[in-house]
C-alpha cells in the first residue's frame, strides 16, 4: 500500500539533468502521446523502454494547450533493464484488496525471473545480467532519486532474490541443508561426512563463479564497458 500505486498520466518528478528535462517536461504536464500515437497512463512506461534507446517525442497537455516535446533518446536504467527518460508519474494509492494481489503478482514475477536467470548461467548473454554487491549499492543510490518508495522496493526485490537464491539446493546454503535432511529422511539414515563435504565444494564453487561474474559486469558498467 505504501510503495505500490495505479499509475496517472500527470508528471510529477522530472529529475535534474534528464533527457526528460532536457526535452522540456515539467511537473504538472499530462502525457498523452507518445510518437505522434496516443497512449494511456499504463502505456507510458512501456512504450519508452520499447524504443530501446531511439529517440521518443512526448506530446504532453500543459494548460490546456497541446505541446509536443523535443525527441530525446532514453537511457538504459539498469536498475531493472528498462528505457527511462527520467520523470516519474503521479499516482493514486492502492487498496487493501489490490495491494495484497499485487504484492502476490510481484512476487512470483520476480521468483520467476530470479529461477530464469540462474538457469542462464550458462549463456553469455544472460550472464550480463548478474550483479555483486557493488551493483546492489549502485541500483540501490539510482533508486533513491525516484523517491523513498521505490527505494524500498528495489531493497524487497534484492530481499527476495536472495532468498530465494538461498533456496537453491545446494551446500552451504540452507536449500542445500533442507534437501539433505528430506534425503536423510527418506533413507532412514544420516549422510557420510564425506558428501556432505564434495557436495559443499560444489556449491561454494558455484557460489564464487556468481560473485566472479557479478563483480566483473559490475566493473564493466562502472568503467563504461
Amino acid at each position: 500500500m505504501v510503495a505500490g500505486w495505479s499509475a496517472t498520466d500527470k508528471v510529477s518528478l522530472v529529475l535534474k539533468g534528464s533527457q526528460a528535462q532536457a526535452a522540456g517536461l515539467v511537473v504538472g504536464d499530462e502525457v498523452v502521446g507518445i510518437n505522434d500515437r496516443p497512449v494511456t497512463a499504463d502505456q507510458i512506461s512501456d512504450m519508452i523502454s520499447a524504443s530501446h534507446g531511439r529517440p521518443v517525442e512526448l506530446t504532453v497537455l500543459r494548460k490546456g494547450n497541446l505541446i509536443s516535446l523535443r525527441p530525446e533518446r532514453p537511457q538504459l536504467d539498469t536498475t531493472d533493464n528498462r528505457y527511462r527518460l527520467g520523470f516519474g508519474l503521479a499516482g493514486q494509492p492502492l487498496g487493501v484488496g489490490p495491494a495484497i494481489w499485487q504484492s502476490l503478482k510481484t512476487t512470483g514475477t520476480v521468483s520467476r525471473e530470479t529461477a530464469a536467470a540462474l538457469g542462464g548461467l550458462f549463456h553469455s548473454k544472460d550472464r550480463k545480467n548478474f550483479s555483486s554487491s557493488v551493483g546492489i549499492v549502485q541500483h540501490s543510490a539510482e533508486a533513491v532519486h525516484y523517491g523513498w518508495a521505490s527505494y524500498l522496493s528495489i531493497l524487497a526485490f534484492i530481499s527476495l532474490s536472495l532468498a530465494l537464491f538461498n533456496l537453491l539446493p545446494l551446500l552451504p546454503l540452507d536449500g542445500g541443508h533442507i534437501a539433505f535432511s528430506l534425503l536423510e529422511g527418506i533413507r532412514g539414515r544420516a549422510i557420510a561426512r564425506e558428501v556432505y563435504e564434495r557436495v559443499s565444494a560444489v556449491g561454494i564453487t558455484v557460489f564464487l563463479l556468481l560473485f566472479i561474474i557479478g563483480l566483473s559486469n559490475d566493473v564493466g558498467r562502472l568503467g563504461g564497458g
